[in-house]
């Protein structure tokens, strides 16, 4: 019997260990799922548009695209931080819900996302979120500056705004860091101390001051509400955490709530 014991000890350890690995190691492969796009791939979508390419460093490029209103008077910009998955085109979609209002949208792809290219790291991550900011400041009062983060992008958004000015901050699906999302579904093992990506949104937000509002259905597969509803601690009186009953990861689009809200918010 305690061979037995010792037997099946030995295996779990040894599976432990080898998924610990696993887990350190590919974490990039767990967090980014980007599509890359060939360097002369032309873009095609039903909405006004402008592609921008942005020199980070002599080896780093950032592909941005702009979508813009049909009307030459614009209200503002939305620097648009989109999800883990795909590229622009996966998140181009949404852009009506601003330019409809007269935003423009400004969306980049991560390094390594579409036809961006270079290293990706959190700090870079930053750093590039920075640079967008202030092409989008040199053209647009601060006060006409709106930072929406979607689902992996909202970590981003919440550093940028906590850094600079803006009229508001959006958050779809946010997450409370990237630690604790890892740990919602690795619980026995220290993801506190194995991930390589911390993006501290919880951290971010109590440094804001300007409105934040957070959308977050019940029904999310991948970011659970539990993990975005601790975020409610670090909000302030003004701020809002939207519900979306039965919303998931994908598809707040498709409610009819989110759409109200969001309206009432840009046209502020």
């Amino acid at each position: 019997m305690k061979k037995k014991i010792l037997r099946w000890t030995k295996i779990f350890v040894l599976f432990y260990c080898i998924v610990g690995i696993a887990l350190y190691y590919l974490q990039d492969y767990f967090l980014f799922h980007p599509t890359v796009l060939p360097r002369n791939y032309q873009y095609h979508f039903n909405v006004p548009f402008s592609e921008v390419e942005i020199p980070f460093n002599k080896t780093d490029t950032l592909n941005m695209v702009k979508f813009t209103p049909v009307d030459s008077v614009r209200k503002g910009v939305v620097i648009y931080f989109h999800g883990n998955r795909e590229n622009i085109n996966r998140f181009a979609k949404f852009s009506t819900n601003f330019t409809k209002l007269g935003y423009e949208v400004w969306m980049a792809d991560y390094p390594g996302y579409g036809k961006s290219v270079g290293n990706r790291t959190e700090k870079i991550l930053y750093q590039q979120s920075i640079q967008l900011y202030k092409m989008a400041s040199s053209k647009y009062a601060k006060n006409s500056i709106v930072i929406y983060g979607k689902s992996f992008g909202t970590g981003i958004a919440a550093y940028l705004a906590a850094e600079y000015d803006c009229k508001q901050l959006i958050l779809e699906t946010p997450y409370y860091s990237i630690p604790d999302l890892l740990g919602a579904y690795t619980l026995i093992y220290p993801i506190q101390r194995m991930s390589k990506y911390k993006i501290p949104t919880y951290q971010y937000l109590k440094d804001i001051k300007v409105p934040i509002t957070i959308f977050h259905g019940t029904d999310d597969w991948v970011i659970p509400y539990s993990c975005a509803e601790k975020l409610k601690e670090v909000l302030k009186t003004t701020d809002q955490f939207v519900t979306i009953e039965k919303g998931s990861h994908n598809d707040l689009n498709d409610f009819p709530l989110y759409h109200q809200k969001l309206d009432s918010l840009l046209k502020l």
